[in-house]
Formats: structure tokens, C-alpha cells, sequence
């Protein structure tokens, strides 16, 4: 018995001890992962700001897609220094802010048909990448990024078919594919992206703002397709519903 708790107590430390490696992370990536998570809650913070200025003023649409791109690419344009820190950290909150209200259209739709899609949405997709996210920090170093390759493969796949129901027209069948197909690869981009950085913050890489932005992006694109499969599986049965009370 005595061997058999030993035993027990070794396993709990070991893995304990593995957690608190991160997997071979040095310190110094360590650090700057902490500084990109905590910008990453910031800019999740000034979408739902964006989000909701949209829902109380209606500002939200093509105009803020267009400055929410033309934030993104003067933030890459800026060199990641320490005189341009404040501004490029600006440029990542106006990102945000901006994207956030782009989105509003589709959560105020979610708000007027069911405020616990939203909910449900957020809490899975924010589930989701922190297991895929940190089963990317707990992994070898290295050992998923082969997925860019498939990954990058996919997503001209996804986008070349957009561009097809673009001009032909979209029909159901498309449109669920894509959707579901849109949804595993950027889930994909979460493990991938992490990896990513973190083999970036190992060659002395450190710049959390874009290494940040990177993840946010994938954030929104899976949220994003969340809520349209919730709304639209939500939709379908209340219309079965519906069919079936005129039935009786």
C-alpha cells in the first residue's frame, strides 16, 4: 500500500513538474506568452466595447471593416520598437474596437433571436482556445507545425470556394461546408499560431502586440462561425417546431 501512494504522489509531482515547464519554455517565453495573453484580453475586451457601441448606436459596417483592415496594416507597418509601442498597441485596441462593431450586426441578430447563443458561443469558443491553445504550449516544440503547410492549403481551399459562390451563387450544401470546413481550419490557426510564436519568442522574436493580434484573429473567426452554425441550427428547429404545431 505504502509503495502503491508512493507511487501515486511520484505521478502527481511528475506531472505537476511537467505543467510547470510548459514544455521546455524558457523563462523568457514564458513572460512574453503572459504579455501576449493579457493583450489578447484586452483586445477581446475593446470588441465587445465595438460590439456594443454598434448595438446601442447601429455604427457598425463596411466603414469600420475597412478601417478595422486599414488598423491592422498600418499596426504591421510600424517596426515592433519601444517608441512605437504605445501607438502600435493603439492601433491593435482601434483594430479591436473596430472589428468588434463588424461583428455587431450578426450579434444583434444572436441577441434578438436568442441571447443564449451568445453566451454559449463565447464560453465554447473561449473553451476551445485555451485547450487548443495550451495543448500547443504543453506539446514539443515544433511538433504541429507541419500543420501550416495544410493548414495554408486549406484556407485557399475555403477561399477559392468563396469566390465560386461568389459568382455562381450560393446553395445550402456550400454554405454548411464552408461554414464547418471554415471552423476546423481556423481552430487548426490555434494550434499552429501558438506554436508559432513560441518558436518566434525563441529566436528572440518578442513582439506581443502582432503575436497577439495574430490570435485574436483566429479568436473572432471561430466565434464567428460558432454563432452562425448555433443561429442556424437554433432557426431550423424553431421552424420544425412551428411546422409541427401547424400540423396539430
Amino acid at each position: 500500500m505504502e509503495s502503491m501512494f508512493g507511487f501515486q504522489s511520484q505521478r502527481r509531482r511528475m506531472s505537476f513538474d511537467s505543467l510547470k515547464r510548459l514544455g521546455h519554455i524558457s523563462p523568457a517565453v514564458q513572460s512574453h506568452l503572459k504579455h501576449v495573453y493579457l493583450t489578447l484580453c484586452s483586445a477581446l475586451a475593446f470588441s465587445a466595447l465595438g460590439a456594443y457601441l454598434h448595438i446601442a448606436l447601429n455604427v457598425g459596417g463596411t466603414l469600420t471593416t475597412l478601417g478595422c483592415l486599414a488598423a491592422i496594416a498600418f499596426l504591421i507597418s510600424l517596426p515592433p520598437s519601444q517608441d512605437h509601442q504605445r501607438n502600435r498597441f493603439a492601433l491593435l485596441m482601434s483594430a479591436a474596437l473596430l472589428q468588434g462593431a463588424s461583428i455587431g450586426p450578426l450579434l444583434d441578430l444572436v441577441l434578438h433571436f436568442d441571447p443564449r447563443i451568445l453566451v454559449m458561443a463565447f464560453v465554447g469558443t473561449a473553451i476551445a482556445f485555451g485547450c487548443f491553445s495550451g495543448a500547443a504550449i504543453l506539446a514539443k516544440r515544433r511538433e504541429y507545425l507541419y500543420l501550416g503547410g495544410l493548414l495554408s492549403s486549406a484556407l485557399s481551399i475555403l477561399l477559392w470556394l468563396q469566390f465560386a459562390a461568389s459568382i455562381f451563387g450560393h446553395s445550402r450544401t456550400t454554405f454548411t461546408f464552408e461554414l464547418y470546413f471554415g471552423l476546423l481550419v481556423f481552430m487548426g490557426y490555434m494550434v499552429f499560431d501558438t506554436q508559432e510564436i513560441i518558436e518566434r519568442a525563441h529566436h528572440g522574436d518578442m513582439d506581443y502586440i502582432k503575436h497577439a493580434l495574430t490570435l485574436f484573429t483566429d479568436f473572432v473567426a471561430v466565434l464567428v462561425r460558432v454563432l452562425v452554425i448555433m443561429l442556424k441550427n437554433a432557426r431550423e428547429k424553431s421552424d420544425e417546431e412551428e411546422k409541427r404545431k401547424k400540423r396539430y
